[in-house]
């Protein structure tokens, strides 16, 4: 029942940009673009011993597996390979020289080539024996000692309980049983590393009592019986006797939760008091087997959890019980949970459709400047565009690789949701303005205008070097932006995905090239900015979705529910107020910037 940052795993651990204008831009914008530009080319020569200044702890490829067996759990096979990858990274971050560690990598191998979600279950409940017999190695711990450490600790309130229990007295048990919860959240950790199996035993006698205590009239047989388990639970892990390690996974996942949440609103529904209350305690049974996946993703829903269900248990004996109330309270429990499991993430077309926008940007510039070319009698210089291009399209592939890694190394912890979900917002801002500047471009009169200052200054001085250079930095220029774009949604991505949607992007880009060269100016460019246009906002309102969506997960952000909605997390769509308020920002931005460019050309029309 701590919040520390662990998983209910077997075998747990001892320890556990550049704005548009180019070039005929005012000074500011021009200092903003080379600040951005400075930064970025700093950043990729950040040395790697920088970038791993602080090392993985084990408790960060403890979440790792955590994640993955949860994921497998959902046959969630994404999800599942992202966490993997995750703990590949934490892992190759550390040097590991005891030969225990081989073990640690083989079963690595084996969870990564898994065919199925039962293997890989199999494989990862091997990774998570073969890291804790490593931890062990590295940091030597005294597991008896730790028991018996326990068992002194919370023996003195253990006892005290147990003879308020027997005297009937509900006032004073209600006390001791309060008194006893405060000493064990102290003195938990030990029993949560050792065996999980007598971890879930005592929180779910734990939680049976409170149940008990909330009933109309409280029986003394239950209570008296609930104890003894709770007894019998704390003197056998302190002599060792359910430190099973290597206790199998178990079924139980967050679907488990939802479901028998589910089925418990189902029986109030029939008025089924008694089936409810038992779908309450099968959940609180099975709680204590996936509260590490919540646990590490929401502390707040874990304490709500911890705290609620078993008085809304209690409270449904009660005979003046508030069937609407409860069930109301066990429809959030539910749609909470239901928010932390389905975490989205990005795939390769999301990848792709970033490059393909900022991509399809600079090759109309590109295309543009080559025709401007011709048509001032200068053909002889469009190598130089060309070779300006290819430069700079390299230098923004390899901005974009390493950017996406140094975010994935650094962001491995528990401060990994806030950067993805701070940065996911300012990439989701700059797509709303990159949004504004191309919808002003799909006038032809002004795209013509802007092609010509581009290409004013180099062609009068016939420079091969200043155009080869201004096609470069109008490539680099989308690159640098796009970098700035993918830091938004790379952590929730794998670098597969990431490097196939670059792939694919590309070769899109080389075929849409072909057909802009081939038929010239019959090519409609302001229709081309305006598909481009909707892409941007599309994936913007997906991005700030899951990024205020994250940033509720750490508590940053509150959580409103919005009951009878249903969760959407392939386009970013959760059932919060919060939510639901940025994407609106969103979309009254769009409709305020449309009708301005409606209301703008009748006023003038009207002035003229």
């Amino acid at each position: 029942m701590s919040t520390s940052h662990t998983v209910a795993v077997p075998c747990l651990p001892a320890s556990l940009v550049f704005r548009k204008e180019a070039i005929s831009v005012n000074r500011y914008s021009k200092f903003c673009k080379q600040a951005l530009l400075i930064a970025v080319l700093l950043l990729s020569l950040l040395p790697a011993s920088l970038v791993h200044a602080e090392s993985p702890s084990y408790s960060d490829l403890y979440i790792a597996i955590g994640d993955a067996i949860m994921a497998s759990k959902q046959d969630d096979k994404q999800a599942a390979e992202t966490a993997l990858e995750e703990f590949k990274t934490a892992w190759e971050q550390e040097d590991h020289p005891a030969k225990e560690s081989k073990q640690v990598e083989s079963a690595l191998k084996e969870a990564e080539q898994a065919k199925g979600s039962a293997q890989r279950l199999e494989s990862l409940t091997a990774l998570s024996k073969a890291l804790h017999t490593l931890e062990k190695v590295e940091n030597p711990v005294d597991e008896k000692a730790q028991r018996l450490e326990f068992k002194k600790a919370v023996t003195p309130d253990l006892e005290k309980l147990g003879d308020t229990i027997r005297s009937g007295d509900m006032e004073a048990i209600r006390g001791s049983v309060q008194k006893f919860l405060a000493t064990w959240t102290r003195n938990e950790r030990p029993v949560r590393e050792q065996s999980i199996a007598a971890y879930g035993t005592i929180e779910t006698q734990m939680a049976f009592l409170r149940i008990a205590l909330a009933e109309d009239s409280p029986s003394q047989t239950d209570l008296e019986q609930t104890y003894t388990a709770l007894e019998q639970a704390i003197t056998s892990f302190a002599a060792g006797e359910t430190t099973q390690g290597s206790a199998p996974v178990t079924s139980d996942s967050l679907d488990t939760l939802t479901s028998l949440l589910a089925d418990s609103r189902t029986a109030l529904a029939k008025d089924d008091a008694d089936t409810a209350v038992a779908k309450l305690r099968e959940f609180i049974t099975s709680w204590p087997n996936v509260e590490g996946q919540i646990r590490t993703k929401n502390a707040a829903l874990y304490t709500k959890i911890e705290s609620q269900v078993p008085l809304l248990a209690g409270k449904l004996t009660s005979e003046k019980a508030d069937i609407k109330k409860i069930s109301g309270d066990i429809a959030s429990l539910q749609q909470q949970i239901e928010l932390v499991k389905e975490s989205t993430s990005y795939t390769f077309w999301d990848s792709a459709l970033i490059l393909l926008r900022e991509g399809l940007e600079a090759l109309l510039i590109i295309i543009g400047l080559v025709a401007f070319l011709k048509k001032a009698g200068q053909p002889q210089l469009a190598k130089w565009i060309y070779t300006g291009s290819a430069v700079g399209i390299v230098a923004s592939i390899v901005a974009a690789v390493l950017m996406t890694t140094i975010l994935n190394s650094v962001t491995i912890g528990s401060s990994r949701e806030i950067m993805e979900g701070a940065i996911g917002l300012a990439a989701a801002a700059m797509m709303i303005g990159m949004g504004a500047w191309l919808h002003r471009k799909s006038s032809v009169t002004a795209w013509n205008d802007y092609i010509a200052r581009q290409m004013g200054t180099a062609v009068s001085s016939k420079s091969a070097w200043a155009i080869g250079l201004l096609s470069f930095l109008t490539v680099f220029r989308e690159g640098a932006e796009t970098v700035v774009f993918y830091v938004g949604i790379a952590p929730n991505m794998k670098l597969s995905e990431f490097l196939l949607g670059i792939a694919v992007a590309l070769i899109i880009l080389v075929a849409v090239a072909v057909v802009l060269l081939k038929a010239g100016s019959r090519i409609p460019i302001h229709r081309l900015f305006a598909v481009a246009t909707v892409f941007i906002y599309v994936l913007a309102f997906k991005i700030i979705g899951v990024s205020i969506h994250t940033l509720q997960l750490t508590d940053i952000f509150p959580t409103s529910i919005v009951n009878g909605l249903p969760v959407v997390a392939a386009i970013g769509f959760y059932p919060t107020w919060e939510t639901i308020a940025g994407q609106l920002v969103l979309v009254v931005t769009v409709v305020t910037m449309f009708a301005i460019k409606k209301w703008m050309p009748a006023r003038n029309t009207v002035s003229s």
